[in-house]
């Protein structure tokens, strides 16, 4: 089947086409049943067709991980987000989402650092030091961020634009905590380092969700642990390249693998729910100062900045138990925000629907 606008040759039987997203003519009419997003994403089979309960089922939330799925339909998930695949509200489920996406990309950055270990454990080439760092750095906060990206049920942020916050507001937010501690440079502690680290990641998050598009709780959840990836990413790198110039080269990896270990509940899980916070906030509304001293934000601010200093706190048994305690609760606020999110995203089209009905 040859698309008309842009003459590519896609497989038969699909209803848009794969190269430009181009709706197809029926019968010389378009059809009006569905919308462009719903059949990209039925033909995908990410729209949950038969359940209907936001309650947290997590044996149905990875449920899809070890199913096998077509590179094809990886390939799909990477174009939502556009004006031509972002859905409107009324044809958002408001279902938990069944994310498989983040697993294999967990694996591929896994090959990747084995591939990398092997070049300078075996080969003890220098030249893929760098590499192994890099790779060990991201590699699971990346793999936390797609699995906040698959998410994010509205589908309205394209993946672009989450790689950009990644760079930018990852950076952005280690220099203005760097400011915050040539502030606070003779009173250092877990909890100031608590206040500056997150107040920083909170001003970059903000910053970035602010715009009345990021408008839901799964939006300020996505856009949140994109700067929080990034921010762990390069402090990740930081510590490795610090282990690795004290000459001991086992403690390169001890370093990596713990900050790997620990990296989903900690900066990613912490700006993410800082974000979701603010989201839940501002809603439909413009930014405006007086939402960051409301207490269904400030509540999650305060939480995240305890759960920050006692990280950092050295005190007996906090490594690595208490630290693990920590990121278990943090992933408890985090799905209890999903729900939130996801109940959101109902009472949007309870609205819209209310609201048609009049006109």
């Amino acid at each position: 089947m040859k698309c008309p606008q842009c003459v590519y040759t896609n497989p038969d039987g699909v209803k848009f086409c794969l190269s430009c997203g181009e709706k197809f003519f029926k019968n010389n009419t378009k059809e009006d049943e569905n919308s462009l997003f719903y059949e990209f994403a039925h033909y995908v089979d990410m729209v949950p067709r038969f359940e209907r309960s936001v309650e947290p089922k997590f044996q149905n939330v990875f449920s899809r991980v070890f199913r096998n799925h077509s590179e094809l339909e990886a390939e799909r998930l990477f174009i939502v987000g556009t004006a031509l695949t972002t859905p409107k509200i009324t044809e958002v489920t408001e279902t938990w989402p069944k994310p498989w996406l983040f697993a294999r990309v967990f694996i591929f950055a896994l090959i990747a650092f084995l591939g990398l270990y092997i070049g300078v454990g075996y080969f003890r080439n220098v030249n893929f030091i760098p590499g192994l760092i890099i790779v060990g750095a991201f590699a699971v906060p990346l793999t936390t961020l797609i699995f906040f990206w698959e998410m994010n049920a509205p589908q309205n942020i394209a993946f672009y634009r989450i790689i950009y916050v990644v760079f930018i507001g990852g950076i952005l937010s280690m220099l203005v905590a760097l400011l915050f501690f040539d502030i606070l440079k003779h009173n250092i502690n877990p909890i100031t380092i608590g206040v500056a680290e997150e107040l920083a990641k909170a001003i970059t998050v903000i910053t970035f969700v602010r715009y009345r598009k990021y408008r839901y709780i799964l939006n300020g959840l996505l856009i949140g642990a994109a700067v929080g990836a990034g921010f762990a990413a390069f402090e990740t790198a930081g510590y490795a390249l610090r282990a690795l110039l004290s000459g001991d080269g086992k403690n390169l990896y001890t370093t990596m693998l713990w900050r790997g270990i620990l990296a989903p509940g900690g900066h990613v899980a912490w700006a993410a729910l800082t974000g979701a916070a603010f989201c839940r906030v501002q809603g439909d509304q413009p930014f405006k100062f007086n939402m960051l001293f409301n207490i269904k934000f400030l509540r999650v601010f305060i939480l995240v900045i305890l759960m920050h200093a006692l990280w950092d706190t050295q005190i007996p048994g906090m490594f690595p138990f208490g630290q693990i305690f920590l990121m278990v609760s943090s992933w408890i606020v985090v799905f209890l925000l999903i729900r939130a999110g996801l109940k959101e995203i109902g009472n949007k089209k309870l609205t819209f629907k209310y609201h048609s009905n009049i006109h």
